[in-house]
């Protein structure tokens, strides 16, 4: 077996794992080691507005990948790229088409993405990444089944067009690519100009009637190599002259609209994020998301923390509130527990330890007398015990040691007991 076919099969068992772990996570039923940490989008984010050093490696780390490998990032750790290679073997198109010249305006998009990023919101990013709309797809958000519904219809027609052409994360890695140390090339001297390579491509990145291959959008699939019978495509380092920086007026010119167009970008998102900070309405979120405008700004709604909610009362954004939030009408936050800060790979919701969640204020308790019927029954459930009650007299509810769990909502039988949002969550 040569060295192009064990690649191939490597890169797929790790894809099939990584497609099987992401399905898991999302489904609620078992959140693997951090991969999803390793989400460009999600660690940008982290850089940018948290100044994470931890995100910075990360990030490094997947740009280093990248600079040695290609673009495998694509076929083997994004799940929006292993989904759409699943599409693609569900819909076994036999020809599919063939070598497409790269287009700039993938990089426009890129940075208005990003600019918008940097400008302090995540409201344009959650609308194209892919790491976003997986995540809305299989929690079946109206955004993400959508997004899955055009997604099919380029697989059937173009292939993974959204990979070569579309996507902000692809155009970003694709730049980093074109000076990768390992290369698909194709070898003049056994090519016979068939074109197998060019029909299975599903990025249209091979020109087999000139013996080239756009490594930029090339997600590196390895699937050419395993076709080619005379061993033509090759994955590797190539001997010779490398890609160099080419000065050139054409590139020159969309790389200085590129930055005007992110200069505008970034001013852009700011904008957006104080119109988001304005509008938002007041709402119980998850111990770590500070406050509703900067949650609203920053939350992915990649809903991986919904899907992995034990309580179930972490819900998708809706008319009322653009992103995750709490709802406490079918239960309330588990004490003990501290998942959404464990799985949010955005920072969107802060990793806090569960000593601290337990003393991070997300809400109040309110008892309403005309309503209480003294049971006392939210007085032996609340978990610190903050809640007091004389013979014959309404529950008092102590509001400096309360956080909002909405356990004491959750067992009122007469609904007595609300839970209202505050401004800034603060640790007791």
């Amino acid at each position: 077996m040569n060295k192009n076919k064990i690649c191939r099969y490597i890169r797929i068992l790790t894809a099939t794992v990584i497609g099987i772990l992401a399905i898991l996570a999302f489904a609620g039923i078992f959140y693997p080691v951090k991969i999803f940490d390793l989400q460009v989008s999600a660690l940008a984010q982290r850089v940018i507005i948290d100044f994470s050093l931890a995100a910075a490696l990360l990030f490094v780390g997947v740009l280093l990948l990248t600079l040695l490998f290609g673009r495998i990032y694509c076929s083997t750790l994004c799940p929006f790229g292993l989904l759409q290679e699943f599409l693609s073997f569900a819909f076994r198109r036999k020809n599919l088409p063939q070598y497409r010249k790269s287009r700039p305006y993938k990089y426009f998009i890129a940075v208005i993405v990003f600019g918008t990023l940097i400008g302090g919101t995540a409201y344009l990013i959650r609308l194209i990444d892919p790491y976003s709309l997986f995540g809305s797809a299989i929690s079946g958000a109206y955004l993400g089944i959508g997004a899955i519904f055009i997604v099919a219809v380029l697989v059937w027609f173009k292939g993974r067009l959204f990979c070569a052409e579309i996507c902000p994360v692809g155009a970003v890695l694709g730049l980093v690519s074109k000076f990768s140390y390992n290369k698909i090339y194709i070898k003049e001297e056994n090519c016979i100009a068939c074109g197998l390579c060019a029909r299975n491509c599903p990025t249209a990145s091979i020109d087999y009637k000139n013996h080239e291959v756009d490594n930029e959008t090339c997600v590196k699939c390895l699937k050419c190599p395993a076709v080619c019978p005379k061993g033509a495509i090759v994955f590797g380092h190539k001997n010779g002259k490398e890609a160099e920086f080419s000065p050139a007026r054409r590139r020159l010119l969309i790389g200085g609209a590129a930055f005007v167009v992110l200069a505008a970008a970034v001013k852009g998102g700011m904008e957006i994020g104080k119109g988001i900070a304005a509008k938002v309405r007041r709402v119980i979120l998850p111990a770590g998301a500070d406050n509703a405008e900067k949650f609203a700004n920053k939350c992915l709604n990649c809903n991986l923390c919904v899907q992995n909610c034990p309580m179930k009362i972490l819900k998708k954004a809706d008319n009322e509130f653009g992103a995750v939030h709490i709802d406490y009408a079918s239960g309330f936050c588990d004490y003990d527990c501290h998942k959404c800060s464990e799985v949010c790979p955005s920072g969107a919701i802060r990793r806090i330890s569960l000593a601290e969640k337990q003393k991070t204020r997300i809400g109040l308790a309110s008892i309403n007398p005309d309503v209480c019927i003294q049971c006392g029954l939210c007085v032996a459930e609340c978990p610190r015990g903050i809640i007091s009650k004389e013979d014959g007299e309404v529950p008092l509810i102590d509001s400096s040691g309360c956080i909002g769990c909405g356990v004491c909502h959750s067992v009122c039988p007469v609904q007595a007991i609300s839970i209202f949002a505050v401004q800034e969550q603060q640790v007791l």
